[in-house]
């Protein structure tokens, strides 16, 4: 069967999405470096303009670059249509774009889940289904990138409404990864561990106090193991070139992957221990908010009207 032919980014028209900061404007960098035409969306303008004007200025091509909320359906889909207007058809797509929210399911509230789901997983879909139609009209193949996470292969502690959202995207890469060979469009599901990003001073972890020293010194510990996100770039522009599907950059989370699927009690094992782990370095407030719960109180809220907490509020795509 046909597989994906995106060998050289020379003069390829790429899009990125996450471009301002982080893993996407490391992966926008470099393949602005080998050669590519850079076209780059992120939620935060100012700094995606310093982007493009960064690659342009070391010899980059930059045709297209405009802010966009990837959660907004309209949004995406006139970026979309704007983009493909001017510019034809796209040879390689990556998701990169994502926000993180932690907690226990006593933590979360309702805003929490939808914005996991609306940014992590619709914002990629509606990426996926505005701009990948045109790539298989255009019939010169490509690649499709998703970047999903370590929390989109394995049970890690307080990630369930992270994992919603990257679990249902690896579920679409999966399926795409078939039915996109036949017009030779490859699929890269990329599975990041710890990564030395923006992300990781502003997650949300529902209930935990991350003023504490006991945090700020787990968080210290994790970027001390963390890649650099020019490491998860190169990562990525090599799964392209090989059109690899699964591409790991931790070999922590290469080797849990291995024991879920090889040793599941192993991996159980390896789970419930870092689970106690978490519950003791960040303590929730699932005992007071049941407290709270039980207590004899008027009619709930109506939680899908409440407005978003303050690390959400800006909708950043730190990834």
């Amino acid at each position: 069967m046909p597989r994906s032919h995106v060998k050289d980014l020379t003069g390829r028209n790429v899009f990125v999405t996450g471009a301002a900061s982080g893993i996407g404007r490391a992966t926008a960098l470099l393949a602005a470096e080998r050669g590519a035409r850079m076209h780059l969306t992120d939620l935060q303008a100012d700094r995606l303009l310093e982007v493009a004007d960064e690659i342009v200025a070391r010899g980059g091509c930059v045709p297209f670059a405009e802010p966009a909320d990837l959660a907004d359906c309209a949004a995406v889909r006139e970026l979309a249509d704007r983009l493909t207007s001017r510019h034809g058809s796209m040879d390689v797509v990556m998701n990169i774009a994502g926000v993180s929210t932690w907690g226990t399911v006593s933590s979360l509230e309702h805003h929490h889940w939808r914005r996991m789901v609306d940014v992590n997983l619709m914002g990629p879909i509606h990426i996926i289904e505005y701009l990948l139609p045109a790539m298989v009209d255009g019939g010169r193949g490509g690649h499709l990138v998703n970047v999903s996470s370590a929390a989109g292969l394995l049970g890690l502690p307080w990630h369930a409404a992270y994992s919603a959202a990257k679990f249902g995207l690896r579920g679409v890469s999966e399926v795409l990864r078939f039915d996109l060979r036949r017009h030779r469009i490859g699929v890269s599901l990329v599975c990041p561990g710890a990564v030395d990003t923006p992300l990781t001073e502003t997650v949300d972890i529902v209930g935990a106090d991350t003023s504490a020293p006991a945090f700020r010194r787990l968080q210290a510990r994790f970027r001390r193991r963390a890649a650099r996100p020019e490491e998860v770039a190169e990562a990525i522009l090599e799964g392209i070139r090989t059109g690899r599907y699964l591409v790991h950059t931790s070999r922590e989370i290469r080797l849990l992957h291995f024991l879920q699927r090889v040793l599941p009690p192993l991996y159980a094992l390896v789970m419930r221990v870092l689970n106690g782990l978490a519950h003791r370095a960040l303590p929730a407030v699932a005992e007071a908010r049941a407290s709270t719960a039980r207590t004899p109180q008027g009619p709930a809220p109506d939680r899908a009207a409440e407005p978003e907490g303050p690390a959400l509020r800006t909708g950043r795509a730190d990834r």
